[in-house]
C-alpha cells in the first residue's frame, strides 16, 4: 500500500513538473510577441531573408557549382535551418531566467524549469518555421525530396542540442562575467556565419582550410545532415559522435557552473549594472 502511494506521489509530482514546464514554455514563446502567429511569422521571414540572400550571393558570384548536385534550395535550407536552430538555442538558453530573477520567488519555479522551457520554446519555433517553409516550397515552387528524412531530422535536433550545450556554458559564465559572456556569445554567433560551413561542402574543402571548421560541432551536424538529405553526397570529414560528445561535455560543465552559481547567487550582483 505504501509503495502504491509512493508511486502515485511520484507520478503526480512528475505530472505537475511537466505542466509547469509546459506553461513556462508557452510564456517563453509569447515573449517575442503577444500574438504567437506574428512571432512565428517573424521567425519565418528571417529564414526567408537568409535563403534569399545566400541564393543571390551564390548566383551573382557564380559558385552554385560548388554546392552538392541536386536541389539547390534544399542545399541552402539544410544549412540555414540548422544554423538558425543552433544560434537561437544558444540565445534562448543564455537569456533564460537566473536564480535572482523575480520568477524564482514563486515556490514551484526553479532555474531547471526556466532553462528547459527556454530550450523547448526555441525548438518549437524553429520546428514550426522549418515545417511551414518546406511545405510552401514543396507546394508552390517545386517538390522537396529528402533521401533519409528521419536521420536528417535527427541532425536538426542534434544542432539544437549542441546549441543548448553551448548556451549552458555561457549561462553559467554570465552572472560572474556578464559583459565578457555577452561579447563572447556574440562573437561565437558571428563566427558561426562562416565556421558553421553552411555555405561550403566539407568534401570539397582543402585540408588546411578544413582545420578551421573541424572544431565546430555545428559544422559536423550540417555536413552529416546533407549526407542524409542528398542521395549523392557521402560526408567523409565529419561525424555524428563528435558533436554528441562535445555537447554532452559542455552540458555537464554548464550544469556544474549553473549549480555553483545558484548556490552563491546574490541580488546585489546586478545592483551596480
Amino acid at each position: 500500500m505504501f509503495r502504491t502511494e509512493e508511486r502515485n506521489t511520484h507520478f503526480r509530482s512528475a505530472l505537475g513538473l511537466a505542466e509547469l514546464i509546459y506553461f513556462s514554455t508557452v510564456r517563453q514563446v509569447r515573449k517575442t510577441h503577444r500574438n504567437a502567429f506574428i512571432g512565428l511569422f517573424t521567425n519565418i521571414m528571417q529564414t526567408v531573408v537568409f535563403v534569399a540572400a545566400f541564393y543571390l550571393m551564390f548566383s551573382v558570384l557564380g559558385i552554385r557549382g560548388s554546392a552538392i548536385r541536386g536541389d539547390f534550395i534544399l542545399y541552402l535550407l539544410s544549412g540555414i535551418f540548422l544554423f538558425l536552430t543552433h544560434t537561437k538555442a544558444v540565445g534562448a538558453i543564455m537569456g533564460s531566467e537566473g536564480p535572482t530573477s523575480a520568477m524564482m520567488k514563486h515556490a514551484p519555479m526553479n532555474t531547471a524549469i526556466a532553462i528547459t522551457s527556454s530550450a523547448l520554446s526555441s525548438l518549437y519555433i524553429q520546428v514550426l518555421s522549418a515545417a511551414v517553409i518546406l511545405f510552401v516550397v514543396h507546394v508552390v515552387w517545386h517538390p522537396i525530396e529528402i533521401f533519409k528524412p528521419i536521420p536528417t531530422i535527427g541532425m536538426f535536433l542534434l544542432a539544437w542540442f549542441s546549441g543548448v550545450a553551448v548556451g549552458m556554458v555561457f549561462l553559467a559564465m554570465k552572472p560572474w562575467l556578464p559583459g565578457f559572456a555577452s561579447t563572447l556569445a556574440m562573437v561565437y554567433s558571428r563566427a558561426n556565419m562562416i565556421a558553421s560551413g553552411k555555405m561550403f561542402v566539407a568534401n570539397a574543402m582543402p585540408g588546411y582550410i578544413l582545420a578551421f571548421f573541424d572544431w565546430n560541432p555545428l559544422f559536423h551536424c550540417i555536413d552529416q545532415a546533407r549526407g542524409f538529405a542528398f542521395i549523392n553526397y557521402n560526408p567523409h570529414f565529419s561525424s555524428i559522435s563528435y558533436p554528441l560528445t562535445v555537447s554532452a561535455v559542455l552540458i555537464m560543465i554548464g550544469l556544474m557552473g549553473e549549480f555553483y552559481t545558484r548556490k552563491n547567487a546574490s541580488l546585489s550582483w546586478s545592483a551596480g549594472r
